[in-house]
């Protein structure tokens, strides 16, 4: 049986390494960025938004942020889609 499957999204979440962390602030609160998730867009590009925590402790909003033009996270971001791809073609079926 042939089924048209339509995937409506593909994204993975990273961890972003400790050097390429950085602050931003959102609504008067800082942040520090430890996650980014990363998107495959049915256009084949990738998009990617900036999660964390207060710089002030505690769990704070769920905000995105915008990832900065750096070729340091670019290169992340690539290459957790490269990895992703890579585990998503080698998967053993349903538990």
């Amino acid at each position: 049986m042939s089924i048209d499957l339509e995937v409506s999204a593909l994204a993975v979440n990273v961890t972003i390494p400790q050097e390429l962390r950085w602050t931003d602030t959102r609504r008067g609160e800082a942040f520090t960025l430890t996650t980014l998730n990363v998107r495959l867009l049915p256009d084949g590009t990738l998009a990617a938004k900036a999660y964390g925590r207060p710089v002030g402790g505690g769990r704070g909003a769920y905000v995105s942020f915008p990832v900065p033009d750096d070729p340091a996270l670019a290169a992340l971001v690539a290459g957790a889609a490269g990895r992703a791809g890579e585990l998503w073609a080698s998967h053993r079926g349903l538990g």
